[in-house]
């Protein structure tokens, strides 16, 4: 019986069947030994009952279509797998309460350009902002590139635009993984992914969109304006069904204080920056940092205007970040 990981907790996991159906299983011997595929939410898995009706068990874990990973928490070496099979990552920041801080979104943004998957941006609690405010102060993400979303649950505006890119309707995929046995799913609806920092209402958010999740919410420490964390371990749930196709699914992450990158070497980083594409392989030097190189098209384009001297911040700061890890830890 194939199905979906839904989410996973003292190495039992809650498995969504292609009919519907949950079962908990947990992993197979042979599976628990194969470090190498550590099982994440998203995963598309085959289920075995045991004998006269006996417990669920993992048996195969097919092949990924895509992961979302980030750097392991406090720094430490390795990755973190957020979920698998994802298709687009929906990044939500808040207008205020908490404060917003770009930066923080940029990185959030080259983790999802690492992992080679469309990025959105989400401005919640846009009631919290002076009209148009959000639009403006978020602007250059929308120039890049990023489709920018403006919410308000309290107000219930951008909530119809923002629920039809989740549910997006059925996406066919014919032999969508390379190597995918014969019993691997060959279709799969659209699976989105929702990161942030912490307090800025994604679960707020998911509930106003999709009244039946009934997700916890949590509240503003006002003392540090920061969220409390209330999503524990990041979860799938399933969404209702489109005219008939195939009903899609959202991943609901914990919210984030730090963000870090993981499996991109220093001088990949610049591909991470939609806005540098255009001007990568302009340089002088064809190992340019777009630091302090003379004839760097990159630091050419930001004097013009056209990249933003904020984001060229973002990347010397984030490419500084892993040239020292890979001082500490070479590849």
């Amino acid at each position: 019986m194939r199905g979906i990981v839904l989410r996973g907790t003292g190495g039992i996991w809650r498995v969504r069947t292609d009919s519907g159906e949950t079962h908990d299983a947990s992993l197979r011997g042979r599976l628990k030994q194969d470090d190498a595929r550590k099982l994440a939410v998203g995963d598309e898995v085959v289920l075995e009952e045991g004998e006269r009706g006996g417990a669920w068990a993992i048996a195969e874990i097919a092949p990924r279509r895509s992961r979302l990973v980030r750097r392991s928490p406090g720094g430490a070496y390795g990755e973190r797998i957020v979920a698998t099979n994802i298709d687009q990552v929906v990044i939500v920041f808040a207008a205020a309460q908490p404060e917003p801080h770009p930066r923080m979104l940029d990185r959030f943004l080259v983790v999802a350009e690492a992992n080679e998957l469309p990025a959105r941006v989400v401005i919640n609690k846009a009631d919290l902002a002076p009209d148009g405010e959000p639009e403006a102060r978020f602007a250059e993400y929308a120039r890049i590139g990023y489709p920018l979303h403006v919410t308000s649950v309290k107000r219930g505006s951008g909530l119809a635009e923002l629920r039809a890119v989740l549910v997006g309707g059925d996406v066919a995929v014919e032999g969508a993984v390379e190597g995918a046995s014969a019993d691997s799913p060959a279709r799969h609806a659209r699976v989105s992914a929702l990161s942030g920092p912490s307090g800025v209402g994604k679960s707020s958010l998911l509930n106003a969109l999709f009244p039946g999740f009934s997700l916890r919410v949590g509240e503003i420490s006002r003392s540090v304006n920061k969220g409390r964390h209330t999503t524990v371990g990041a979860e799938l749930h399933p969404l209702p069904p489109v005219e008939g196709a195939l009903g899609g699914y959202v991943v609901d992450t914990p919210g984030l204080r730090e963000v870090g990158v993981w499996g991109v070497p220093p001088e990949a980083l610049d591909s991470c920056f939609p806005e540098f594409r255009a001007h990568l392989g302009h340089c002088r030097f064809g190992d340019c940092t777009h630091a302090v190189e003379p004839g760097c098209a990159v630091r050419a384009a930001v004097e013009r205007g056209e990249v933003s001297a904020a984001r060229h911040e973002s990347y010397l700061k984030l490419r500084g970040e892993l040239a020292e890890d890979a001082q500490v830890w070479p590849r």
